[in-house]
C-alpha cells in the first residue's frame, strides 16, 4: 500500500511539474499579455502594476540592462541595453516589471528598478536641425544626426526643448521618438 502511494505521489509530482513547464513556456501571464496589447476603453486591472497609464514613456537608468523573455527572472535574457539614458515605451507590466519597446520596435520585459521616470528622446531623421526658438525660421544652434539622445525639458505643440552635450534649443517633435503626438511635458 506505501507503495501504490509513493508511486501516486510521484505521478501526480511529475504531472505537476509537466504543468509548471507549459505555463513557464507559455510565457508571461495572460494579465501581463493582456495589458500590452489591450487597447480598449476597459482594459483588464493590472495586477500589482504601478496604476500609472500604459502606454508611457520612461529611460534606461542603467549602463547594461537585461531584456528578458518573460516577467521574471526565470526568464532567459533575450538582449542587453548598452546605452544608458535610453528612451523606452512601456507597453505592460507584470508586478515589479515592465514590457518595454524601443524605438526600432525591439521589446521585452525589464526590472521597473531599471527604468527612470526621467524623459528622454532619440532624433529618427539624419541633420535635424536644433532651433534658438520653436519656429522652422528661428536659427539653428546645432545638426543632430540619427540615435543622439536629448532629455526633454518640456514639449509643447510641434516642438519640444531638449539638451544633448552641451546644446539646448528646440527640435520638432516629427523628428524625434519618445514623446507622443500632443503630449504636453513640462
Amino acid at each position: 500500500m506505501l507503495e501504490m502511494e509513493r508511486g501516486a505521489w510521484i505521478r501526480r509530482s511529475a504531472w505537476a511539474l509537466a504543468l509548471t513547464g507549459l505555463l513557464a513556456a507559455a510565457g508571461p501571464p495572460a494579465s501581463a499579455q493582456a495589458v500590452a496589447t489591450s487597447g480598449g476603453a476597459n482594459p483588464p486591472p493590472l495586477r500589482k502594476g504601478t496604476g500609472l497609464p500604459v502606454p508611457r514613456f520612461a529611460v534606461v537608468r542603467a549602463e547594461e540592462t537585461n531584456v528578458r523573455t518573460g516577467p521574471g527572472s526565470r526568464y532567459p535574457i533575450d538582449w542587453v541595453f548598452k546605452r544608458k539614458g535610453m528612451p523606452v515605451e512601456i507597453v505592460g507590466e507584470y508586478e515589479n516589471w515592465r514590457k518595454i519597446r524601443d524605438w526600432q520596435g525591439a521589446g521585452g520585459w525589464v526590472h521597473q528598478s531599471l527604468l527612470s521616470g526621467k524623459r528622454y528622446v532619440i532624433v529618427t531623421t539624419a541633420n535635424t536641425p536644433l532651433r534658438k526658438t520653436p519656429t522652422a525660421s528661428a536659427a539653428e544652434i546645432a545638426r543632430m544626426e540619427v540615435e543622439v539622445v536629448a532629455q526633454v525639458k518640456s514639449c509643447s505643440g510641434d516642438w519640444c526643448r531638449v539638451q544633448a552635450g552641451g546644446h539646448i534649443g528646440w527640435i520638432e517633435r516629427r523628428h524625434v521618438w519618445g514623446v507622443y503626438k500632443g503630449e504636453v511635458v513640462n
